[in-house]
């Protein structure tokens, strides 16, 4: 899970998230048609500005050359996952200049994070921003699912590698998106484990058969991105002493492979088993730690999301996997394989005290990367993130120590 991940593989098997798009900056891809002619391009254009916005605004784009007056939702009252209709509401004060896309994201209000890309052509092509009629309001309309979290619109519009600049700051998320509404739902409470101090710890050689897991809570990963079942079972557990944090991770996996053997390879891209360690609970120092089915180790440490990734830091810590079934042979049927972990407190970053004082909070996650039929991805995690993206700290469970 390195920064050179991408995080599309993350989503391929979850339906209605990131349509087709550059990027963030970017709009819809060009699809095959043709165009309209100039005098086809008519905006569909009102005299005022219906009364029943659902969200009203009154920021400018381009130094006062265009204003967003608001939006409506259409019902208004929606539950989260079902179908509703977003219209935007702007007008020209001013000629602007052509060339410039719509986009529209739907992003987590916390973190500015992705959930869903619609960006779309304004009014279907027919009323990109430069043939707008100064005074007139323009509205565009298109359908969106609910996310089933709390969410916000954020929208503007685009040429190349710019975005218009929005005129107020405080109108903006700092990337030239204007804010719009808030969509979705009550986000999903965080998650807690509460993990036992051992009174042996366990032998690390793979085995999971230690007395030490027996008193340790097992839990059942989920889909990284909406918590929901997942097509291969993952149970993971931890416990503690003095020294070390232990976890283990009993994978079901018919087809166990991997190609990548080097200490720090990028294993994120293949099939791994993964913690993320946040121990002073501060949302920025955090470390990452993998392994791979051939007990490949990634170790790194972060000292904001996502910036600065240090693989030179040493986790110190011991790993062994053992595999059921014939490790890189897709010709017959395997079983599954299972980690386990022995974690230094002490090379952690940030970490409030050594060992650990009973009632301890950390945030932390835990995550697997599987590839169904090495065709699809399936993310599963202990927490779920919903945005395609195992960096997303906010989103970290509670690790508390017994």
């Amino acid at each position: 899970m390195g920064l050179s991940r991408p995080f599309v593989l993350l989503l391929l098997t979850l339906p209605l998230l990131l349509v087709a798009c550059r990027d963030e900056q970017a709009g819809p891809r060009p699809r095959a048609q043709k165009l309209p002619t100039a005098e086809q391009l008519q905006p569909r254009t009102l005299d005022a500005v219906p009364g029943d916005l659902t969200f009203r605004s009154g920021a400018t784009f381009g130094g006062g050359a265009v204003v967003y007056l608001g939006s409506r939702m259409t019902p208004a009252q929606a539950a989260p996952g079902q179908q509703v209709m977003l219209s935007h509401y702007f007008q020209a004060l001013r000629q602007v200049p052509p060339g410039y896309g719509f986009f529209v994201h739907i992003v987590d209000p916390s973190t500015g994070q992705m959930i869903m890309n619609a960006d779309h052509e304004f009014q279907n092509g027919l009323a990109p921003l430069g043939t707008w009629p100064v005074g007139k309001i323009v509205e565009d309309t298109h359908a969106l699912q609910l996310p089933q979290v709390a969410a916000r619109v954020v929208l503007g519009f685009w040429r190349g590698d710019e975005r218009l600049p929005v005129d107020d700051p405080r109108a903006q998320d700092g990337q030239n998106r204007m804010m719009g509404p808030e969509l979705g739902g009550k986000t999903p409470d965080l998650p807690e484990y509460k993990v036992a101090r051992a009174k042996k710890p366990p032998v690390i050689d793979g085995a999971l058969d230690d007395e030490a897991w027996k008193q340790a809570a097992p839990v059942l990963l989920r889909g990284s991105f909406d918590g929901r079942p997942v097509a291969l079972r993952t149970e993971a557990r931890l416990i503690y002493d003095d020294a070390n944090l232990y976890v283990s991770f009993d994978a079901e996996d018919p087809d166990i492979w991997g190609t990548l053997l080097k200490r720090d390879d990028p294993i994120y891209e293949q099939e791994v088993v993964e913690i993320f360690l946040d121990a002073n609970a501060d949302g920025k120092t955090y470390n990452e730690l993998q392994v791979s089915p051939h007990n490949v180790l990634f170790d790194a440490y972060f000292p904001a999301r996502r910036q600065g990734m240090d693989t030179s830091w040493d986790s110190g810590m011991k790993t062994a996997v053992k595999v059921k079934g014939t490790i890189d042979n897709p010709s017959d049927r395997d079983e599954r394989w299972t980690v386990e972990l022995q974690i230094p407190f002490a090379r952690l970053a940030e970490v409030p005290s050594v060992p650990p004082k009973k009632g301890d909070r950390w945030r932390f996650n835990l995550y697997r990367l599987e590839h169904l039929g090495r065709t699809s991805v399936e993310g599963q995690s202990f927490s779920p993130v919903f945005v395609g993206d195992f960096h997303a700290l906010p989103r970290f469970g509670w690790l508390t120590f017994d």
